[in-house]
């Protein structure tokens, strides 16, 4: 199994998709296709957080005036059930490993991953 979850009108996530051969891969556009809890659990299982995948950029966030550092992992797990945007994107699975979000380390290590020269 190969995934990416991500969301078209992301100009990051396009950039980083663009980069590498995704044609054997499914992917999945989250505002169209939002996860499954069943896909939510793979995510956790090879995170152990839901923290981890959540997005504390989501406009979501202050729209429904949350305070993200009284949120608990139940919490997380069902906001990211409830709306695409509090997934960090783009989440690229794999049956092994989990890349989560756009931050430089997580980028160098599907660089190094799909072996692209960095």
């Amino acid at each position: 199994m190969k995934k990416v979850f991500y969301l078209n009108t992301c100009d990051t996530c396009r950039k980083i998709l663009a980069q590498f051969d995704l044609s054997d891969w499914e992917l999945r556009e989250i505002k169209k296709e939002p996860i499954t809890k069943e896909e939510l659990a793979e995510m956790y299982m090879k995170t152990k957080s839901y923290e981890a995948l959540f997005s504390k950029k989501s406009t979501q966030i202050k729209q429904r005036g949350l305070d993200v550092k009284t949120l608990t992992e139940n919490d997380f797990k069902d906001l990211l059930l409830d709306h695409y945007t509090f997934l960090k994107r783009p989440v690229f699975l794999t049956d092994d490993r989990i890349f989560v979000g756009n931050d430089k380390k997580n980028v160098e290590a599907l660089q190094e991953f799909f072996g692209v020269k960095l």
